[in-house]
C-alpha cells in the first residue's frame, strides 16, 4: 500500500508543475523519494521470488529522475507526475525486455515487454517470431494472459501496414511481425494502490508476463 501522502504529492505536483512550488515542497519530495526507494526494494524482493534474474537489482537500477527532459518537446513542465519502476535483468538502460510499474492517480498501469527497440534489435525479435511464432502464440493465448492483459498492445500509428522487409506477407504471425513494440499493459485502479497487499498482488500480475519477456530476450540474445 502506498502512503496517501505520496499519492497526494503526485497529484499536487501535477496541478503545480513549476520550480517555485517544487522548492517550497522539498520536505514532501524528500518523503516521496524515501517511499519510492522502499517501494522499489519491496518489488525487487517480491518479483525475485518468481524471476530470479531480478535478484541483483538495486533501486538505482529501477528508478527514474523526477526531472523531465524538456529539450525536444513543446511541453516545458519541468517534473514528471508519476512514479515509474522498471525491472529487467541487468539494469535500466539495457536493451532487454522487462517489467514496468506506473503509479499516477487515475492513470496507473503495469506493463512488460520491449518498447520501440532499435532497428538491429527489432530485426532480432522479428526473426525469433518468424521462426518460433507458435511459442509466442501459446504465451499470449494463455487464458491467464488473456484475462489480465488481453493481447499485445497495438498502436496503429507505429505498427507497419504491411509485412516488414524480408518477411513473407503471408506468414502466419504477420500481425505480430508488423509490430514495432512488443508490450502488454493492464490498468491499475486507485483502489488497488490503496491495497495493503499492493506489491504482492501487482507482482503476481507482472509475473504473468515472464514467458513473454523470456521469449523476447531469447530473440535479443541471438547474433
Amino acid at each position: 500500500m502506498l502512503q496517501k501522502e505520496t499519492l497526494q504529492f503526485i497529484s499536487d505536483l501535477k496541478a503545480n508543475n513549476n520550480r517555485d512550488w517544487f522548492q517550497a515542497n522539498q520536505k514532501r519530495y524528500d518523503a516521496y523519494k524515501k517511499e519510492y526507494k522502499q517501494l522499489i526494494e519491496a518489488f525487487i524482493a517480491e518479483m525475485s521470488k518468481g524471476d530470479a534474474s531480478l535478484a541483483q537489482l538495486e533501486p538505482k537500477h529501477c528508478s527514474f529522475r523526477i526531472n523531465r527532459d524538456i529539450r525536444f518537446t513543446k511541453d516545458k513542465s519541468p517534473y514528471k507526475t508519476n512514479m515509474g519502476i522498471w525491472m529487467c535483468e541487468g539494469r535500466k538502460g539495457t536493451n532487454k525486455a522487462g517489467y514496468y510499474v506506473h503509479i499516477e492517480p487515475g492513470a496507473s498501469f503495469v506493463a512488460g515487454g520491449l518498447y520501440m527497440p532499435e532497428v538491429a534489435d527489432l530485426k532480432k525479435v522479428r526473426r525469433e517470431i518468424a521462426g518460433f511464432y507458435e511459442d509466442l502464440e501459446a504465451i499470449v493465448g494463455h487464458e491467464v494472459f488473456i484475462k489480465l492483459f488481453g493481447t499485445l498492445d497495438r498502436d496503429e500509428n507505429i505498427a507497419l501496414k504491411t509485412a516488414p522487409k524480408d518477411f513473407d506477407k503471408e506468414h502466419p504471425a504477420i500481425e505480430f511481425l508488423k509490430l514495432k513494440s512488443f508490450t502488454a499493459t493492464a490498468k491499475i485502479s486507485d483502489k488497488e494502490l490503496d491495497d495493503k497487499n499492493f506489491v504482492k498482488k501487482t507482482s503476481e500480475k507482472l509475473l504473468v508476463l515472464k514467458p513473454l519477456i523470456e521469449f523476447l530476450n531469447r530473440g535479443l540474445s541471438t547474433e
